[in-house]
């Protein structure tokens, strides 16, 4: 796989001003889906957004939100399609996780989302349950980290 240079990209909290650009990249919400630039736009007005960013503009970005039963949840891990497979989204998990204020976070994907799935296994996440139903005919797959324990790779 090829990965990024840490010096190549910094992670960092995403300004309000910010936005745009991470709507740019998402690629639900470049395609026009109202909600999910409305979400970018809240996430980024509210400070929780953290981004990635690179000399050509921002890779990927990840949300952490408390309301999953008071502990941590990866609400929206982004990476750019240019950014993908080159450490982008592991270095954002490291960090969601470095940063996590609770003693567990959680995140979850749906069964057909493959990539991601194998982006958790190598971060040292544990698949730890399944909702059927959410999104009828693609399960969603729960993960679990526990940033306490250094289960996470640097």
């Amino acid at each position: 796989m090829d990965t990024v240079n840490p010096g190549d990209f910094v992670v960092r909290r995403a300004s309000g001003a910010e936005a745009d650009g991470l709507i740019a990249i998402d690629t639900v919400a470049a395609e026009g889906d109202d909600n999910r630039q409305a979400s970018i736009r809240r996430w980024c007005e509210q400070g929780l957004a953290v981004v990635a960013e690179g000399a050509s503009g921002p890779l990927g970005y990840y949300v952490v939100e408390y309301t999953f039963f008071e502990q941590g949840f990866v609400t929206m891990l982004m990476v750019a399609p240019s950014a993908r497979g080159r450490g982008v989204g592991h270095r954002l998990l490291d960090a969601a996780a470095a940063l996590c204020t609770t003693p567990k976070l959680f995140t979850s994907t749906n069964v057909s989302n493959q990539p991601m799935q194998r982006l958790l296994q190598r971060a040292g996440w544990s698949p730890v349950g399944l909702l059927h139903r959410l999104d009828e005919g693609d399960p969603e797959l729960f993960y679990l980290c526990l940033p306490q324990t250094g289960t996470m790779h640097p």
